[in-house]
């Protein structure tokens, strides 16, 4: 049964791209990005990548916004593009170019993306309190 009440929510299933584009959108730039679910609610639900600044849910009831901080294990830091300039300059074995500074900046990027873990649970806090629920990884 649909309600607008979030503690009907058991589960809330999400990708791990938007999980990580959401992350990455919140560390990189002033805007809040955020994994959001909308009423009508029920046992299983599905969260999308949201701007929350951007146009508003339209509908009955309020939607569930999930800070993609607070539905991973850790949050390892960025790679900065200098700081992989200056890694690639330290190194002994390779001579520094922009390309081959550009390359390794790809690297790291996609090494921090797969670093991103999902937890099991998170905890939404409701009019009621504090209600748990599992969240399952889709694809």
């Amino acid at each position: 049964m649909a309600s607008d009440d979030p503690t009907a929510i058991r589960s809330i299933a999400i990708t791990r791209e938007d999980i990580v584009a959401a992350l990455e959108a919140t560390l990189r730039s002033p805007r809040t990005v955020v994994l959001r679910v909308t009423p009508p609610f029920s046992g299983r639900m599905r969260a999308r990548v949201h701007e929350s600044d951007a146009a508003e849910f339209v509908g009955e009831g309020d939607p569930v916004h999930l800070d993609p901080r607070d539905i991973v294990a850790e949050v390892p830091p960025y790679p900065k593009p200098e700081e992989t300039e200056d890694e690639l300059r330290a190194a002994d074995d390779v001579e520094y170019t922009p390309d081959r500074h550009r390359d390794r900046h790809v690297e790291a990027v996609e090494e921090w993306r797969s670093a991103i873990t999902m937890l099991d649970r998170v905890t939404l806090e409701t009019e009621d309190g504090p209600h748990a629920v599992e969240l399952k990884r889709l694809g």
